[in-house]
Order: structure tokens, then C-alpha cells, then sequence
């Protein structure tokens, strides 16, 4: 890597078209988990894959599902037919706590359609179990994932997409909270931070973009950086904004229309924002609306909490995991490492080794490990799903670095085998 260069990343907030969406899919992700716990169901057999669409004051859930009877009713014939009450009620909770009630996007008058239906029996044989593992779980589907850490920041994250996300949720806190004028700005919002880095290193913030709905339609862009502009310094932190830093605050001037009345949103449109800013490969799918035997999702969690887990022991200052998966097919058919050339007395031969040791990566051994099965994946929809602070009901537990004593354990091991 060049010592010296400029890299930039941009989040959205959780009020973005697309982010609205990602939300209502995780929040019905969630529902069915709760529902699974609180009718008796085992929620290993939960299976949702929830897409949404979101435009002017109307809502549109799709997808395939296998659901608690507390979820379905019957039809006139006597089916079961998916019940869609509290898809909707959940869709609309989401859209009130984000903050949405404009004349063209409003929690209360929305239309909301539920379109799900029965998962496919074809995938679900693959699933239930695997052709390599009988009794076990196979992958959801083939495709590859990738876990990404580095030392740049605390939580082990690339500097720009870290506090390009922190500038957003700083902002939706207060906003939320009623803080000052910060109150009057809308949920909808996109950042942008570039990063000079020297040596390798973050060394300073280089330019800052940022645009944010405002519901008060006489501020143009000078008032609205007024506003903002302590909350992006107090993001920043110790990271030094530099003497040239180039500010863009609402550039194109007024931001009154925003969300999903300004610009359609979709789910899984922003899964560069949800990972590592560009700073780290992407698989080709995204995370929200799944279960975890999607290994886009489960998988791509497994990847970056083993990165996470080599960098924290020390064994390099960077590193890329990369797993892959066939549909039906229980156990990986890959794991590749790249240290970058930051290792330190250790091989990515020896880091592949060792991660086929401590963790079982087929998506019941991820699912176990990480203990995932849990309706924890709405608070995941904004802000990136990685870099946050595990919670004590279970969220984001593939931010632990429990690992770290294991892997030196195998690492140990490998070594001894090779001497």
C-alpha cells in the first residue's frame, strides 16, 4: 500500500430511503424471532429473507418465509395464509422511531402491503440439511464474504466509514433528544469524510461533506453547517481536521423533502456503507431481512470477527478474511487470509490453520457460536453493522474478541507441528 494517499468513505443515516427499508426488513426479521420465542417455536426452523420498498407514503414487504402459527391465519378455504397485521404494525413503529411524519412520508397514513409468502421447498431441502453434514444446516445459497479489521481506530475499523457513521448517529441522538436547533433537522441525511493518511496512518481529515434534511424551509446551507458543525468536530475526536479541510455542508442548498417521498428506497442497497467504506472487499450480498442460514449475512458476521480477533491478538495491523459457501453445502470451501504484509512472526498459512480450529464456520456452527438466533438485527440496519459495542442481549457478538487467547492457542500449535 502507498505510504501516503487520500481515501474517502460516506454513511447514510437511518432515515436514507434505503436505510428505511433496511429497517423495516430487520424489524420484521426480528418479529419473527420473537414470536418463534413466545409460541414455543424452535427458532432454529426460522427462515425469512425480507425485502422492502419505500416510496411516496407507501410501503411494499416482499419475500419468502417460514413463520410461527402466531403469524398466519386462515383463508376463507381454510389455508393458512400469512397474517399481515403485525408486519405492518412493525413497518410502522420503524418508520415513528426513525422520525417520519411529512405530509409525503407519515408512520400513520402510509400504505403498507405485505407480499410474503411460503419459502421455496426446493431451497428449503438444501437448508434443513446439509449434503455434506447430515442433520446439519447448509448454506442458504453459494457466494463468497469478507471480514475485514485494522488498527486505525478503537473498535478496529477503517478510519473513514468509523467516523463517517459516528458524525450521522451524534446528529440522530440529538435530533431525537430535542437537542437545540439540531431538533429541527429531518431524519434523512448523508456523510462523507476523507482521510489524508501519511506513512500509512490516518494523520488528518482532509475534506467533510455532509447533507441533512432540515424541516425548517428558510435555512440554506450556512445555517445549517452552523448547526451541525459542533457535533461533526465532537465526531472527529483526536483525528486533527486539517488547516485546508474542504467543507461541503448541503452543497446543493436547500434539503426539505427527504426519505422516501424525495427518492425511492430499497433494501440491500447500501452494502458498502454497511461493511468497511470501500476499505475492504464485499461479497455480493447484502445482510438485512435475512436469517442467519443466509451466510451473506451469518458468514460475512463470522469473517469480520475472526479479522477482528487476529488484529486484536497482536498477529498483524490488518487483515482480510475471506470465506465461501455452496448452497446445501454445510462447511466452507474456502478460507482465505491476507495479513497485508503486517503479520508479526506469523503466516496467513498458519492464520487459515488456526481459524479451522477455533470456530466451526458452517452456519449452525456460526449460528451457535455467535448466538444468533435472537431478534437483535434491527439496531444493526443503520450505522453499519460493524465497529459497534456488543450488547448484553446478544447484538453485535461478533464484536467480541473472545478469540483472541484461542487463536494463539492454535497458532501455538501450528508452530510445534512445523518445527
Amino acid at each position: 500500500m502507498r505510504p501516503s494517499y487520500l481515501f474517502t468513505s460516506e454513511s447514510v443515516a437511518e432515515g436514507h430511503p434505503d436505510k428505511v427499508c433496511d429497517r423495516i426488513s430487520d424489524e420484521i426479521v426480528d418479529l419473527v424471532y420473537r414470536e418463534a420465542v413466545k409460541t414455543g417455536v424452535d427458532p432454529w426452523t426460522v427462515r425469512i429473507a425480507c425485502e422492502t420498498l419505500a416510496t411516496t407514503n407507501r410501503v411494499v414487504i416482499a419475500g419468502e418465509v417460514r413463520l410461527p402459527p402466531s403469524l398466519m391465519k386462515k383463508d376463507k378455504q381454510g389455508k393458512d395464509v400469512i397474517n399481515p397485521s403485525k408486519f405492518k404494525s412493525a413497518a410502522r413503529k420503524a418508520i415513528r422511531d426513525i422520525g417520519y411524519e411529512q405530509d409525503g412520508f407519515n408512520w400513520k397514513t402510509a400504505k403498507i402491503d405485505v407480499l410474503l409468502h411460503s419459502q421455496s421447498a426446493d431451497i428449503a431441502q438444501g437448508v434443513d440439511s446439509a449434503a455434506d453434514q447430515q442433520g446439519d444446516e447448509g448454506a442458504g445459497d453459494q457466494g463468497i464474504m469478507f471480514g475485514y479489521a485494522c488498527t486505525e481506530t478503537p473498535d478496529l475499523m477503517p478510519a473513514p466509514i468509523y467516523y463517517s457513521h459516528k458524525i450521522l448517529r451524534l446528529l440522530a441522538e440529538a435530533r431525537k433528544k430535542g437537542e437545540g436547533e439540531v431538533a429541527k433537522l429531518g431524519p434523512d441525511a448523508k456523510s462523507q469524510v476523507t482521510v489524508r493518511y501519511e506513512n500509512g496512518k490516518p494523520a488528518c481529515v482532509d475534506s467533510i461533506v455532509l447533507s441533512t434534511q432540515h424541516l425548517d424551509e428558510s435555512w440554506d446551507s450556512k445555517k445549517v453547517r452552523a448547526v451541525v458543525e459542533p457535533y461533526i468536530r465532537e465526531a472527529l475526536g483526536d483525528l486533527k481536521i486539517s488547516d485546508d479541510c474542504k467543507w461541503y455542508i448541503n452543497p446543493t442548498g436547500k434539503f426539505v423533502i427527504g426519505g422516501p417521498d424525495g427518492d425511492a428506497g430499497l433494501t440491500g442497497r447500501k452494502i458498502i456503507v454497511d461493511t468497511y467504506g470501500g476499505a475492504a472487499p464485499h461479497g455480493g450480498g447484502a445482510f438485512s431481512g435475512k436469517d442467519t442460514t443466509k451466510v451473506d449475512r451469518s458468514a460475512a458476521y463470522a469473517a469480520r470477527y475472526l479479522a477482528k480477533n487476529v488484529v486484536a491478538a497482536s498477529l498483524a495491523d490488518r487483515c482480510t478474511i475471506q470465506l465461501s459457501y455452496a448452497i446445501g453445502i454445510a462447511q466452507p470451501l474456502s478460507i482465505y487470509v491476507d495479513l497485508h504484509g503486517t503479520g508479526k512472526g506469523v503466516t496467513e498459512d498458519q492464520i487459515e490453520a488456526a481459524i479451522r480450529k477455533v470456530m466451526d464456520l458452517s452456519p449452525s456452527g456460526i449460528r451457535r457460536h455467535l448466538d444468533l438466533n435472537k431478534p437483535i438485527y434491527a439496531k444493526t440496519s443503520a450505522y453499519g453493522h460493524f465497529g459497534r459495542k456488543a450488547g448484553r442481549d446478544g447484538s453485535f457478538s461478533w464484536e467480541k474478541t473472545d478469540l483472541v487467547k484461542p487463536l494463539k492457542d492454535a497458532l501455538k500449535e501450528e508452530m510445534l507441528k512445523a518445527a
